[in-house]
């Protein structure tokens, strides 16, 4: 099948080792959140994000977006990089 004139292709699912580094992130934000004594609840609101997000954030379900982890960084009183670093 050939790609028509401007049409995008669809993004093929991550690899293994992209989901694997997804997890870790996830699992950082989750430590750094609750050594700041915050629930997914009170992350949420304060990044101004909804609750679902976080939890899937922190599973390693969702991928998220740059703006995201600033807001999430921002939310917890920490440098983004210790969320992704």
């Amino acid at each position: 099948m050939t790609r028509q004139r401007g049409q995008v292709p669809s993004p093929s699912p991550p690899p293994p080792w992209v989901l694997q580094r997804r997890r870790q992130v996830g699992e950082r934000i989750r430590a750094v959140r609750l050594a700041a004594n915050l629930t997914q609840e009170r992350l949420a609101l304060a990044a101004e994000i909804d609750r679902p997000s976080v939890v899937r954030i922190e599973q390693g379900q969702q991928s998220p977006t740059l703006d995201t982890l600033i807001r999430l960084a921002d939310a917890i009183g920490v440098p983004l990089r210790d969320l992704v670093g």
